[in-house]
Formats: C-alpha cells, sequence, structure tokens
C-alpha cells in the first residue's frame, strides 16, 4: 500500500492537506471554505467521500475556517486538543469533535496518525505524522524554530511538508512593523528559509522522495527564491512549492525503491536546539 498526499492550500491565507490511500484518507487543517475543499479535491480528481477526518493543528483561522461547514456536511469527525478546541470557539457537532494528545497515534482504517508537539504561539499546537504500511508523510509548518520533535519526527519522513516561510533579508528590509517581523522570527512563529535548509540538509532520510515546501510568505518570500534555494541540496528529493493560491497536483509515495513515485497530471514541552546557520 502507498500514499497519494497533495496541498490543498498552503499559506496564511489558508492551510489544507490530504493524506490518503487507495480506501481512506485525512486532512490536516481545513483553513479555506469547505466549498474550495470540494472543488480542488474535484479537479484532483479526489472523493470527498474518502475523508474520514480532520485533524487540527492549532486553533489560528487560516488553520480551521472551513472546519465546522465541512465536518457538518459530511459527518466527519474533527480530532483536536482540548485546549485548541476551546480557545477557537469552533462549534462542532456533537460526537464529532474527538480530543488527542501528543504521542498517542489515532488509528483511521489503515493510517496511523501521530502528533506531536511544536514551537507557535498558540496554545497547544501539534505537527502530524500520518503513517500507512511503514509509508510516512510529515506536516511540518508553523514551526517556530526545529525542535527535538521536529527533527526525529523528519527523519522518519518519505515524504514531508515543510515550512520554509520566510527570507531573512526580505523580511527585515520589508515594511512589517518591528513587532510583526519579531513574532515571525522570533522562535514561536515561522521557520526561515534557511532554518528549514538546515533541517533538510542535515536531517532528511535518505529514502525521502519528495519535498513540499510550505507556507511561504506572500510579503517575505518568493516561490522562486526558495526553490532555487533547494534544488541546490535536494540530492534526488524532488522539491515542489505548496501554493497559497491553488492545489498541488496528487503525489503517489511509495518506499525508496520505487521507480515512479509521482503521478503526473507527544503535551511534552518540546526543547529548544542551539544551532548555528552558516
Amino acid at each position: 500500500m502507498s500514499l497519494f498526499i497533495t496541498s490543498l492550500n498552503s499559506g496564511s491565507n489558508g492551510n489544507c492537506y490530504y493524506v490518503g490511500n487507495e480506501r481512506e484518507a485525512i486532512l490536516i487543517d481545513a483553513g479555506i471554505s469547505c466549498r474550495e475543499i470540494e472543488k480542488r479535491m474535484k479537479r484532483l480528481k479526489l472523493s470527498v467521500q474518502k475523508v474520514k477526518a480532520v485533524f487540527v493543528s492549532h486553533e489560528h483561522s487560516d488553520h480551521i475556517k472551513g472546519i465546522e461547514t465541512f465536518s457538518k456536511k459530511y459527518q466527519v469527525p474533527v480530532y483536536i486538543t482540548t485546549t485548541t478546541l476551546f480557545n477557537s470557539r469552533l462549534k462542532i457537532v456533537k460526537g464529532l469533535a474527538i480530543t488527542f494528545k501528543a504521542y498517542e497515534p489515532v488509528t483511521i482504517g489503515s493510517l496511523t496518525i501521530t502528533p506531536f508537539p511544536k514551537f507557535h504561539d498558540a496554545i497547544d499546537p501539534n505537527s502530524f505524522v500520518v503513517d500507512c504500511s511503514k509509508i510516512k508523510v510529515g506536516v511540518f509548518t508553523d514551526i517556530g524554530l526545529p525542535c527535538e520533535h521536529v527533527i526525529k519526527q523528519f527523519q522518519q519522513c518519505n515524504a514531508a511538508f515543510l515550512e520554509a516561510n520566510y527570507d531573512e533579508k526580505m523580511l527585515n528590509d520589508g515594511n512589517y512593523p518591528y513587532h510583526l517581523k519579531k513574532r515571525i522570527s522570533g522562535g514561536a512563529g515561522h521557520l526561515s528559509n534557511t532554518q528549514a535548509l538546515h533541517l533538510f540538509k542535515n536531517y532528511k532520510p535518505a529514502f525521502m522522495s519528495h519535498l513540499f515546501l510550505s507556507h511561504l510568505s506572500k510579503n517575505n518570500n518568493t516561490p522562486q527564491l526558495v526553490k532555487d534555494l533547494f534544488n541546490t541540496y535536494k540530492d534526488g528529493v524532488e522539491i515542489i512549492i505548496a501554493s497559497r493560491y491553488e492545489e498541488t497536483p496528487v503525489y503517489h509515495i511509495q518506499n525508496f525503491t520505487s521507480i515512479d513515485s509521482k503521478i503526473k497530471p507527544v503535551r511534552t514541552t518540546p526543547k529548544q536546539l542551539a544551532f548555528t546557520f552558516a
């Protein structure tokens, strides 16, 4: 068995990632409207009926604004931590909100979803690794810095959605107010291109086949800049930009011996690790 993955949208205007196999699928976050989820999945020839759950990383609106309608319409359970549910003020249909805790795996059919903690300025933020027959896909976005949990999980992934939010020079030279620049780069906001590249260069496993550069800033990054940066060090990994305006193609993730792996068109407080970025 293998996994099919796509980014339905990635950025401050909405985040939604699809991971599934031939029988069932999940969404990580639903920060775009139910209608947009339906339209984009239809264009990709993905069945909404296969979606068996939505997992919520944290309460920020660009990760949750489509959840209420999608969950109610399709009677899909929403997996969310207790404190995130409270702070999000989401009104989930009774019985469809299911709580989880970091490092307590959740089984959805033949998918195993493992949440793990991260640094971000939310009440109880988690990222996720989805496992199916020992094929693993990780979603690593909205991360202030690469803590020990992020590094450990990244090293296990055949494919990953990795945040590369901002270019340091563009952020520093841009017109954002100081407090916003500090929020983005202060260790509980977002990963810079340099931080993401450091993680990729030093901790990518030999069997990683696909990397989706995700949650790019509209004002402080460009797709070409970050793709050129990562292509220099890709070493056989396919680099894809997860757009803030449209869905990516669906990619077929298999094990590292696959010849053609693309379809064409836990609450533990994370410890900060010290890095020196060249």
